[in-house]
């Protein structure tokens, strides 16, 4: 039921690379036994399971043996079997780069090209345009295109355009040479228009060049004169488009030419087309949209004409103006009367999307007010309209709105109200949707929503009454937001929910885990403690208990922080501090007992481990200011502080004290950066919170290193630079509004340090700098906390699968190679993605640090044996390899370790792991050290010798001395 809570990052292979082989090799020969079978449907069974096998073993090997036994029954078996064949192609495209011996495939499909049976020869040209990939530039398979292309069936013709479409993107030379055949046929008056239409869309592929893309260009233009038929404009349209995308030269000419037939008169449904390709070209090219362009797509929607295309000119300015120049040095200001005008439409879609254009156009404080109006006006008509639409209408609306409170703060209270009221006059989704408008308007001042709290009480109740129907209990969890959110300004809120909990728990423990959850990530513990302490009694698993369990003793924890004094006394701070760690460790305990291997909870781990510490670590600064009043330098303090040299030790332990805790809240921020290393798949959210808590650290460092550590008046420094210096922090504080209070308090705490600093100038350490110190601690702890997204789910799932060659016949056991011979080891390597791949972040290379050492038995031990090289390597369709050739002159024990890391496409390098390692023990030939003559080397060195990819016995090995770095 909890099935939600964390997962790891990246994970590599649970067992070794011998077990994985033999399962790939098990696997293959099962399939290979169905292929032998003589029932057809075990042979179509064996097939269609290849491409989930290519997934989970995805190696060369497998892969290559495999399509060689589907060529083989491609040959030889049935039309069915080859179109069974043809459809594992297609899904294996990503893996036919590893397909060894293409000449040996290839010629075994190729042979059924001279078959008598039309669709044999259809069905091989569909194989063929499917491995285009690896067998772009054979001229004898673009023979056999061009054959095809002047068969008289329709069925192999078909597949002829097919294998022409898919030739065309990868080879220049094939492009070039089919071009004028193609608008021959396309020109010929014994095509059929069926097949002239499937035609015209293989010359979007031809843009290799620039020449080649102009000559493609010109060849459609003409044919929109020859054909001016709206099937034919329709496809040319979309082609030309297509083109014009791929080529980038021609996207100019392409607007031109779309606006020109939304301006003529010709139908709406090639109009439609038109509009449609604008769209795709605003989406991935809006810097190539004049002032002009957009006068002219604007003015034409002042027509009276059909809904959809008044819709389809909105979409498209709505996209242009998600790009950050638009109206820049444009002269918009006319247009803002048009969409004042499409604002009251009869058509709700067509005034919504003229609203939100409207809003970003517009910076008149009167022209604001009236949006205004009519946005609320809007807002009662979507909520009383009942279309399949409406719920789309609603969101633009609620967008429109948030976007002018961002303009304007002084909307947001009048907004707040129109959404309340709107609350208690419908039902169903559209509540759902008011609802995270509502949050998104408040989220910043929530204090806005406690004067509509009795009328969200309200709903709650009466939709839990009503919990059984249809989107009752997504309504629950989103009306729960907007009262969490009270719950931070009022004492009311809690004591709504605490009313409520039992029966939730109870009788709807999912519901409630939702509701609960979003309390944690709302900075709500008191109340999500009460939650998870009833729902861990209503699991039935031994680890979602545990789960839960330390779900309750982190907020309790949390809630325990919230009895900190406004003022600075030292006895309830550590009481307080006291009593949160005591019930962090319980629930870390608790944690550790709820992960298992499939989910190991490594985040969660850590993240709770460094807030921890963090806690601790005040505690510890606490605690030492506390004994710099009660405790004294001694009186023999001057004398130490002369004879060491350091004025610092005449404070006496503070000096000591304080460089502990300095030296704790840097290696605590330390860590900090390595849990952001090693969150590859974490939303931004999440990151953003990691380096806020990192720099919460940097600030308490600096702030003790600026008062006492480097205090100018002991070290006689006037030009002092702190560790952090100020503009730093000046520069993350400036980042965010001042509504963030998180750089509030940063602000005040920089500025009360620097004044300190200059209130006492030549001063001795005191009160005052301690003090200071203390308020900052304090400041920094009653900041609110709360649980990242990442800390129960993961939306990006990446993990790098290793593959170590030779491998070891049984675990543990290691390799033998002479003291005389050099060990090739082969790193392969798969990226692995979940149901969202590359959603925040995606794979741009994998880097590799191969790294050997050596227990020698007879070696001096002045001999370094160690040796350690990296690589960056651009995975190909989420496959990668290295090749590396390994000296070890030295008998003994080798231990060689394989570590893989993520680079991203902004450059940064994520230590996600796995770690692998491959003993390898040397052994001397004795037969071949009488036979061969010795040759001395040099002691302490060893060599490493690079290739990538394959190696060939004609190979240039690049040797690179074991000191530097490849």
């Amino acid at each position: 039921m909890f099935a939600s809570f964390g997962k790891a990052s990246v994970v590599g292979f649970d067992s070794g690379y011998g077990d994985q082989e033999q399962d790939a090799n098990s696997a293959l020969l099962e399939l290979d036994k169905g292929l032998r079978s003589n029932k057809v449907g075990e042979q179509c069974e064996a097939i269609v399971r290849f491409p989930r096998l290519f997934e989970k073993y995805p190696f060369p090997i497998l892969i290559n043996s495999a399509f060689l036994k589907l060529a083989d029954v491609f040959r030889d078996g049935s039309n069915f079997l080859r179109m069974c064949i043809l459809r594992v192609t297609q899904q294996s495209n990503k893996h036919l780069d590893k397909i060894l011996n293409i000449d040996e495939f290839v010629r075994r499909i190729f042979f059924v090209i001279h078959s008598n049976d039309p669709v044999a020869r259809a069905l091989t040209l569909r194989v063929l345009g499917s491995i285009a990939s690896i067998i772009s530039e054979r001229k004898s398979v673009h023979h056999s295109i061009h054959t095809g292309l002047d068969s008289h069936d329709k069925v192999e013709m078909e597949a002829a355009i097919y294998a022409v479409s898919s030739f065309a993107a990868e080879s220049k030379a094939f492009a070039n040479g089919i071009c004028n055949k193609l608008a021959d046929l396309i020109q010929g008056l014994s095509t059929p228009t069926e097949i002239k239409l499937k035609l015209i869309p293989t010359f979007e592929h031809m843009h290799h060049d620039a020449h080649s893309a102009m000559m493609v260009n010109g060849v459609c233009r003409e044919l929109l004169d020859l054909y001016p038929v709206d099937d034919f404009l329709d496809v040319l349209l979309t082609t030309l488009t297509k083109l014009a995308l791929a080529s980038h030269i021609l996207i100019p000419e392409q607007i031109t030419l779309l606006l020109k037939f939304l301006t003529n008169q010709t139908s709406d449904s090639v109009k439609l087309v038109a509009l449609s390709n604008l769209q795709q070209l605003a989406e991935r090219s809006p810097h190539f949209f004049t002032e002009a362009h957009i006068s002219d797509l604007s003015l034409s929607g002042q027509d009276l004409e059909d809904i959809r295309l008044l819709s389809s000119r909105l979409d498209v300015l709505r996209t242009l103006s998600k790009w950050s120049l638009f109206g820049v040095n444009m002269t918009l200001t006319h247009l803002e009367d048009l969409y004042w005008t499409l604002c009251k439409h009869w058509d709700i879609s067509i005034a919504a999307r003229a609203l939100e254009l409207l809003v970003k156009l517009t910076n008149d404080k009167q022209r604001l007010q009236d949006t205004l109006i009519c946005s609320e006006t809007l807002l009662t008509q979507c909520i009383m309209e009942d279309s399949h639409k409406c719920h789309y209408n609603l969101k633009l609306v609620l967008k429109s709105m948030q976007q002018l409170c961002e303009k304007d703060s002084e909307f947001t209270e009048s907004l707040v109200g129109t959404l309340s009221t709107g609350l208690s006059c419908t039902t169903g989704l559209k509540c759902v949707d008011l609802c995270h408008g509502l949050i998104s308007l408040c989220e910043k001042n929530p204090s806005i929503l406690l004067q509509h709290e009795e009328t969200l009480q309200e709903m709650f109740d009466s939709t839990l009454k009503s919990i059984e129907e249809e989107g009752a209990k997504d309504l629950l969890v989103a009306l729960s937001v907007p009262l969490l959110l009270c719950s931070k300004k009022s004492s009311s809120g809690d004591q709504f929910f605490h009313e409520r909990v039992a029966s939730l728990c109870h009788e709807y423990s999912w519901l409630a885990f939702k509701i609960s959850r979003q309390a944690t990530r709302l900075g709500c513990h008191l109340t999500a403690s009460e939650f998870f302490r009833l729902l861990s009694t209503e699991v039935a698993s031994e680890n979602y208990y545990f789960w839960l369990n330390s779900l309750h003793e982190f907020t309790s924890a949390e809630s325990a922080l919230l009895e900190l004094p406004e003022q600075a006394r030292f006895k309830d701070i550590i009481s307080c501090l006291s009593t949160s760690v005591q019930l962090y460790q319980k629930g870390i305990g608790c944690l550790k007992a709820a992960s298992t291997p499939n989910h190991p909870l490594q985040f969660q781990l850590s993240f709770i481990r460094l807030r921890c510490d963090w806690l601790q670590s005040c505690s510890s600064l606490v605690t030492s200011l506390v004994t710099s009043r009660t405790c004294p330098p001694p009186a023999i303090a001057p004398a130490m502080a002369v004879a060491n040299g350091q004025e610092l030790l005449k404070c006496g332990h503070l000096a000591a004290q304080m460089q502990q805790c300095y030296n704790h809240l840097q290696s605590l921020a330390s860590r900090f950066s390595q849990l952001y290393r090693v969150s590859f798949d974490a939303d931004p959210k999440t990151l953003e919170q990691i380096q806020l808590m990192q720099r919460q650290c940097y600030l308490l460092m600096h702030t003790v290193d600026l008062l006492i550590l480097n205090n100018r008046t002991y070290m006689g420094s006037n030009t002092y630079l702190p560790l952090q210096t100020l503009s730093s922090f000046e520069d993350i504080s400036n980042d965010k509004t001042d509504q963030d209070i998180n750089h509030k308090v940063t602000k005040e705490i920089l500025t009360d340090s620097k004044q300190v600093l200059q209130s006492t100038e030549g001063q001795i350490i005191s009160h005052v700098h301690t003090n200071c110190i203390l308020d900052s601690c304090l400041a920094l702890l009653k900041l609110p906390f709360t649980f990242p997204r990442y800390f129960y789910q993961a939306l990006q799932t990446t993990t790098i699968k290793l593959a170590l060659s030779p491998s070891p016949r049984t675990s543990g056991e290691p390799t033998l190679i002479s003291t005389e011979t050099q060990l090739v080891l082969k790193i392969e390597g798969v990226i692995q993605h979940g149901s969202k791949p590359g959603l925040f972040r995606k794979v741009d290379q994998v880097c590799l640090v191969v790294s050997a050492s050596c227990s020698a038995k007879a070696a001096p031990k002045s001999q370094e044996t160690d040796h350690h090289s990296k690589w960056l390597i651009s995975p190909h369709n989420d496959y990668f390899s290295q090749q590396v050739l390994l000296s070890c002159p030295t008998l003994g024990l080798y231990t060689i370790t394989v570590e893989a890391s993520i680079v991203d496409e902004e450059g940064r390098t994520w230590q996600t792991g796995p770690r692998r390692t491959l003993p390898v023990k040397t052994y001397q030939d004795i037969i071949s050290a009488m036979n061969q003559p010795h040759v001395n080397s040099l002691p302490g060195t060893s060599q490493m010798m690079v290739t990538t990819g394959r190696l060939p016995s004609t190979a240039r090995w690049k040797t690179v001395d074991v000191t530097t770095e490849v």
